[in-house]
């Protein structure tokens, strides 16, 4: 989780209060964030000969962007302590009526393709605000826009550009500007192999360095206020004399790019001339004429029941009073007009976390007190925990093949196109396997459709020892399955190997008898057997079977008799000379494998 530090002195004035640091660790555990570190009383960094002045060191939740910076911090904590009313976010028009625009070129989609931006107007900075500012987009390029791939921020003085804003995607000869704090004019080239060996963005130069395009925004006079997600120009940098912000947001994730707008000016809107007021921008995607106004802070309306909030936390609230305990976490919440076990919720912009009435609940325990809430044993929830019937299965045929002298291997369940297909004389009909879609290495190409050859590879890469050698593994393999929600299925397998200078046959054989009988599944043979209507439930047989990745007329498909219905669960026999070659193998090798949910 993020940890947060914020000047004492200062957010205590916010807050009307001097607290010691034991009762403000208090008050952050009744909140529900954590107090990591007071430095009032160790040695802290001495700045410009000014010694630091003592700071907070907060834990922040993942989840709680709004508390990225002292601005939230300090607004929500007085919302919680009732110091403050809620907030009351306003769009508004510029002076001269007409929105800025952002024109979005056709060639972003094939680099950066979503952008968002706003305005705040008449803002007064000091140097805490300010470094407050710049700390708030550091966070959020950290956690949220992981590392700035997903999204990234620009922020510029508007009284030193022009709208309406262009957002293009050029080669990068073609894009020239002068980077932030610097003095000499580059195009994106020479941008590249400037910040190479830079640690602050260096790390962030493979993102786009690639691409035969570079994104930019551009304003009206053709200046370039910034290429995401490297650096800005140094043209449009803000300072403290800044009055009127310009925020730019490039993106590749649609939900992301909209927290991180409303993040920002929601937390920073508070020092304009009229608080948290915001004026938005309108996005024209000239591609494809779409128009869409930014930042939209218009509060999510939802419903939470009264009972489902009272049965978590073990309470008998009404709803008025479950309305009251939200108003401290920043919500706006009336009961319901429709049902009496209903309440309407309006989520602020901030709060991005909300997805489910479980996190409403949260927040109304939070506002009541966890060590306010009863305390009861779990009577009617008590359960005895126990494994899954097919991990169960498995537990008993791994411990079975183990006692009978096999080596367990655990491979990995990606493999290549190849070892998955050409390599077992198999062919791919294009409906089987679960492919990669942007596979990092040739190795990790597919999802594993048999358990054979991460054996084979096992086998392989072991083939300095001693032989006999007897392996094998109880796992899943995967096959697409449009009937599925997720369009794929996971199947539980049971494989074996055996690698030595005889063929092996009789030993897999041997060890396909020993697990069947474990299932008290008995072996029958001729058309006697599977006629006999005295036959039961738990028997098993074997056929011969012509399949390219074993020897000629030394396989053998393996099918089981179960609730009155013949399965084939799999097949075993002596591998091909070409498979052989293909995993580099110089003795012969005998495998087994089955299917073991048909048991289940």
């Amino acid at each position: 989780m993020p940890t947060i530090s914020v000047d004492k002195a200062a957010l205590f004035k916010e807050l009307g209060k001097e607290y010691t640091t034991e009762e403000f660790d208090e008050l952050c555990f009744e909140f529900g964030i954590e107090l990591d570190e007071d430095t009032t009383n160790e040695d802290r960094p001495i700045v410009n000969g000014v010694q630091e002045p003592p700071q907070l060191k907060i834990e922040i939740p993942a989840n709680r962007y709004d508390l990225l910076c002292f601005e939230g911090i300090a607004l929500m904590l007085n919302i919680f302590l009732e110091r403050k009313p809620l907030p009351k976010y306003k769009l508004v028009k510029p002076p001269s009526g007409e929105l800025e625009k952002i024109i979005v070129k056709e060639d972003t989609m094939k680099i950066r393709p979503l952008v968002s931006g706003a305005i705040l107007r008449n803002v007064t900075f000091d140097p805490a605000r300010y470094e407050s500012f710049i700390a708030l987009q550091d966070k959020l390029h950290q956690n949220l826009a992981r590392q700035r791939t997903l999204v990234s921020i620009g922020t510029h003085d508007l009284d030193t550009i022009q709208g309406p804003f262009t957002y293009e995607a050029l080669p990068p000869k073609d894009i020239r500007f002068v980077p932030l704090n610097q003095t000499k004019e580059l195009d994106g080239e020479e941008l590249m192999d400037f910040y190479d060996k830079d640690k602050h963005l260096g790390k962030y130069l493979h993102i786009i360095r690639d691409s035969p395009v570079y994104p930019a925004i551009y304003d009206a006079n053709k200046t370039v206020c910034s290429l995401p997600p490297i650096i800005n120009g140094d043209h449009s940098k803000i300072s403290l004399n800044t009055k009127n912000i310009f925020i730019e947001i490039t993106a590749l994730d649609k939900t992301k790019v909209e927290i991180v707008n409303k993040i920002m000016v929601s937390m920073f809107s508070q020092y304009t001339s009229e608080p948290f007021t915001i004026e938005p921008i309108q996005i024209v995607s000239e591609h494809n004429g779409e128009t869409r106004i930014t930042p939209d802070i218009a509060p999510r309306t939802t419903q939470a029941e009264v009972s489902y909030i009272n049965q978590c936390c073990g309470l008998q609230l009404s709803a008025e009073e479950i309305c009251r305990l939200l108003t401290k976490m920043a919500y706006e919440a009336t009961p319901s007009t429709t049902s009496p076990d209903l309440i309407d919720v309006h989520i602020p912009p901030t709060r991005a976390d909300i997805l489910h009435q479980a996190d409403i609940m949260e927040d109304v325990a939070i506002a009541y007190g966890f060590n306010n809430l009863p305390r009861s044993f779990p009577s009617k929830s008590g359960t005895v925990a126990q494994p899954l019937p097919i991990n169960k299965l498995t537990d008993i045929i791994r411990t079975e093949a183990a006692m009978a002298g096999w080596s367990e291997v655990l491979p990995l369940i990606l493999c290549s196109h190849d070892e998955n297909f050409a390599w077992l004389n198999r062919k791919d009909d294009g409906n089987t396997a679960v492919k990669l879609a942007n596979p990092k290495t040739h190795e990790f190409q597919v999802v594993r459709t048999s358990l054979l050859p991460g054996l084979l590879k096992t086998i392989r890469e072991n083939k300095h020892h001693t032989v006999p050698m007897k392996i094998f593994e109880v796992s899943d393999v995967a096959f697409k399955d449009m009937s599925m929600e997720r369009k794929s299925r996971n199947e539980r397998h049971f494989a074996a190997a055996w690698y030595g200078k005889t063929s092996g046959f009789e030993v897999v054989h041997g060890l396909l008898d020993r697990v069947m009988a474990m299932m008290k599944s008995a072996f029958i043979t001729g058309e006697e057997g599977l006629e006999n209507p005295e036959v039961n439930d738990s028997h098993y047989w074997i056929e011969e079977l012509e399949d390219p990745t074993f020897f000629p007329g030394h396989a053998a498909s393996i099918h089981v008799r179960i609730g009155g219905k013949d399965y084939n669960i799999g097949t075993f026999g002596i591998l091909h000379p070409t498979v052989l070659e293909n995993y580099e193998m110089k003795y012969p090798v005998s495998t087994l494998e089955i299917n073991i949910e048909a048991f289940l």
